[in-house]
């Protein structure tokens, strides 16, 4: 009856619509659940995140929940999870997905789950990892465990997206490292990120896991 006042004073709302949930909606309503837009490239080797990373680093697969748009729903969601210390956005979004993971004949034997690693100076700022948190959501429902020990963020480097392609394989070593513990050495793993544009990022720290002689598969909430 408490949590019934207090909800009715201070109503929950749906973190991509902003309508007020219903009593068993948990952060995102049923209705944004079923009507968000989804990319379905899990099941696509063809799909044009997978395609992005062609010619630039061997992995295996990629693929993107959804699809991203200014002013859209899932920019609403992102940015809850980024700025807004929406963790359980994150969690939320990775579990769904996870069911969705397991049943692609692309997304099996995985060994590890790592999310892209925040530079410390960041991850003191922000409190959190938002790709930590969907790392988390998918593997309560994929069930293989996470993995963010290993794979690490050496500087805390601007973004990628205006080099040269050969200025980020040059900078490679110098963005991202492996703690030499041979832990990831010949392992399958799926490395997660919020959101893909250019995919430059991503690239550099797949390169990386290559380097340990990983088998890399890629996941994000979004692409844009």
């Amino acid at each position: 009856m408490i949590n019934d006042f207090f909800n009715l004073i201070f109503p929950k709302l749906c973190s991509a619509c902003e309508e007020t949930l219903l009593k068993n909606e948990k952060i995102i309503c049923t209705k944004c659940l079923l009507t968000l837009p989804k990319t379905n490239y899990h099941l696509d080797k063809d799909n044009p995140v997978n395609t992005t990373f062609w010619g630039r680093v061997d992995i295996d697969m990629a693929a993107s929940y959804y699809h991203f748009s200014k002013g859209s729903r899932v920019q609403k969601l992102l940015h809850q999870l980024k700025y807004k210390g929406g963790e359980q956005v994150g969690e939320i979004i990775g579990q769904h997905y996870g069911y969705e993971l397991k049943e692609s004949e692309y997304y099996q034997n995985i060994d590890y789950i790592i999310p892209i690693p925040l530079h410390k100076n960041k991850l003191e700022k922000r409190g959190y990892n938002q790709s930590e948190s969907f790392a988390n959501g998918l593997s309560k429902s994929m069930n293989i465990p996470v993995n963010i020990t290993d794979l690490y963020r050496k500087v805390d480097s601007k973004t990628q997206t205006k080099k040269t392609r050969y200025k980020r394989w040059e900078n490679v070593g110098e963005i991202f490292g492996v703690i030499d513990n041979h832990q990831l050495s010949n392992k399958t793993v799926l490395l997660v990120d919020d959101v893909v544009t250019t995919g430059a990022t991503i690239e550099a720290s797949a390169q990386v896991l290559k380097q340990q002689n990983c088998k890399v598969l890629i996941a994000t909430i979004a692409c844009a």
